[in-house]
């Protein structure tokens, strides 16, 4: 098990100085995210400050994207970093795709497989000069001239994972990717029961092994050395769990314990905004069913006490400000590799 790190900060300037210590600390992998700044721009930054860190998005959303695009950028990173980028793609949902980036919003799963498929067969094309003939429902390719092809690259294989919460997008992942996101609001349960199952129908389809396959995830965590730290950090994450529990897309993951009743009342305060009120309502069972608690010392074997044999890799989801110091973080590196 891998422990990956999240890009906090999206001031390119500053994305040097914090990979490389990422890097000397131990982390193993840089995850950026598509929230209010563009995930690919502080990888390329990386990819030239680092020699040894992973580097991958978590997630870019696919749609508004074509796959070309995705493809021109994914290559060059991966060129740059000298084959440890890994690309991670997710749907968002309809209100996002529509509303925010202004673009169609139609069988997201179905669509992003297609997605990756066509990444795959852009990326043949270059490395091994086939025509590109890319035919499917959503995307067609088929112009790749010289002055517009970069070119065969050291390190072609590109991992690809996408984000999936529902049965369909974990089956595709096992289907035709190298990884699944699993998203923070989620339990062992929930993995074990629902999630690995159906990628591993996916597998089987695809004819591969779980060794083929990683399971990438970010934990709910409160992590704090003083019981004052502690608390003010629990009601963050009681906080951040009520506006997850509040939306349709992950009732599957409170149906797996029989909470999917609390997902009307949530959903109704969320449109008033109300989100202290939502909060009271996570109870501390449900709370530490999804998060795991502890100091700096004692957070890295619980983690992977709760995810031995789950997932692969797995960051710190932590909905509160951290300012904590390189010691500290050091610490939890050692006792969780330990």
């Amino acid at each position: 098990m891998f422990l990956d790190a999240a890009l906090s900060k999206y001031d390119l300037q500053a994305v040097p100085e914090y990979a490389r210590r990422v890097e000397a600390i131990g982390y193993d992998c840089l995850w950026t995210s598509e929230t209010a700044h563009d995930p690919f721009l502080p990888l390329a930054i990386a990819s030239t400050t680092t020699s040894s860190l992973k580097l991958g998005t978590s997630i870019a959303v696919a749609f508004p994207r074509s796959p070309m695009v995705i493809a021109y950028t994914a290559w060059d990173i991966q060129k740059a970093s000298a084959g440890r980028f890994i690309l991670g793609l997710g749907s968002q949902v309809r209100g996002h795709n529509e509303r925010r980036f202004s673009v169609k919003f139609e069988s997201p799963g179905p669509k992003l497989r297609e997605v990756v498929l066509a990444l795959r067969a852009i990326w043949e094309c270059w490395q091994q000069g086939t025509p590109l003939r890319f035919k499917g429902e959503f995307y067609n390719f088929d112009l790749m001239t010289p002055f517009f092809n970069p070119g065969p690259i050291e390190h072609p294989k590109i991992p690809v994972f996408v984000a999936g919460v529902n049965r369909y997008m974990c089956r595709m992942a096992g289907e035709v990717c190298d990884g699944l996101h699993v998203h923070p609001f989620h339990t062992p349960k929930y993995l074990r029961e629902y999630v690995r199952p159906a990628v591993e129908d996916g597998l089987r389809v695809s004819e591969r092994s779980s060794q083929d396959f990683a399971y990438a995830t970010a934990s709910f965590v409160v992590v704090g050395d003083t019981e004052g730290e502690r608390a003010a950090n629990t009601e963050a994450v009681r906080q951040q769990i009520a506006f997850y529990a509040s939306t349709r897309t992950y009732e599957t993951v409170l149906a797996a314990h029989g909470w999917e009743g609390i997902a009307p009342e949530l959903h109704q305060k969320s449109l008033h905004g109300d989100w202290k009120a939502m909060a009271r309502l996570i109870t501390d069972d449900m709370l530490d069913t999804i998060a795991v608690s502890g100091t700096y010392e004692s957070i890295g074997p619980r983690l992977r006490e709760r995810y031995a044999g789950l997932v692969d890799r797995i960051a710190l989801y932590q909905p509160y400000e951290s300012s904590v110091d390189e010691t500290r973080r050091a610490a939890l590196v050692r006792q969780f590799k330990t």
